[in-house]
């Protein structure tokens, strides 16, 4: 069972992957019109994001309401009105002491939790099996090392194509199917340039490195549709590299196993030529999908 940190786990080191994750393309399927809080979380991890989310943001309305009044006080009882002699004082030492520990208390009780969270997110120590990512421009491919070892290839859906509740830009003819409750450790690397396998329902965001593999882990806690995109500008059609996940029971998941062996090829079974064929294709299917 996965231990999850309590929400207090505030981190100012992932400010920046929240922001990516508020403000990036990609956005999962429960995604509304103005919305303005993260995505409902469905992974142990995003939860502890959503939980940093919500800890900064009532560190920073406390921060300025208590400027703001501090203002309003020094505006009001230093008026020229009320002071028609001003204070010649230049310093006061137990003032500038609690104006320097107060930030640096405030910076602590940040940063020592922050750790906590960015080690949690790093990898699982107990997988329970492997999904290997491969970014190519511009079109995903995904490997089930441990179900067979087959691949296959996941490209974004025509715009006719899509059926209904299928969102534009974001479907691809092949979902990652994967199950629920498990621990996933993710492998993700690129065969040409530098893409980012990002999925903000999960909480998760990993740069695919051609030459190099870099690890991360997700577990999904609801069946469902979740969507993401590649957030790393990796060339002209960066922005037609959805994702597409499917999270489905352990039993269901099994049953898929077995149908996906026969339906996609073993990872030594794929070729040279194949990926170029799969070049062509993506270029075709982006070019659509920029005219559209």
């Amino acid at each position: 069972m996965i231990k999850v940190r309590p929400a207090w786990m505030a981190s100012s080191a992932i400010v920046t992957a929240l922001l990516v994750l508020i403000g990036g393309p990609a956005v999962a399927n429960d995604v509304t019109a103005w919305q303005t809080d993260l995505v409902t979380p469905a992974s142990p991890v995003m939860e502890e994001i959503k939980g940093l989310y919500d800890y900064l943001t009532w560190i920073a309305i406390a921060i300025v309401l208590f400027v703001l009044a501090l203002l309003a006080y020094v505006c009001i009882r230093f008026s020229a009105a009320r002071n028609p002699e001003p204070s010649k004082t230049s310093h006061n030492t137990l003032l500038e002491v609690v104006w320097t520990a107060i930030p640096v208390v405030i910076l602590a009780t940040i940063a020592v939790p922050s750790l906590k969270l960015l080690y949690f997110m790093d990898k699982t120590h107990e997988a329970d099996m492997t999904l290997k990512v491969v970014g190519h421009q511009w079109y995903w491919s995904y490997e089930y090392p441990d179900h067979g070892d087959f691949t296959f290839d996941a490209f974004m859906l025509y715009k006719e194509d899509l059926k209904e509740g299928q969102p534009r830009l974001l479907t691809t003819d092949n979902a990652v199917v994967l199950p629920v409750d498990t621990n996933i450790r993710v492998l993700t690397t690129s065969t040409d340039v530098i893409h980012s396998w990002a999925l903000p329902s999960m909480g998760v965001k990993t740069d695919s490195v051609p030459g190099r593999t870099n690890e991360t882990w997700l577990r999904i806690t609801k069946p469902g549709v979740y969507y993401g995109q590649c957030s790393e500008l990796c060339g002209i059609n960066h922005g037609f590299m959805p994702i597409t996940v499917k999270a489905v029971p352990k039993e269901e998941f099994t049953a898929w196993v077995e149908e996906a062996k026969e339906q996609f090829a073993r990872v030594d079974d794929t070729d040279n030529a194949n990926q170029e064929e799969n070049q062509k294709l993506a270029f075709s299917v982006n070019e659509k999908g920029t005219e559209e």
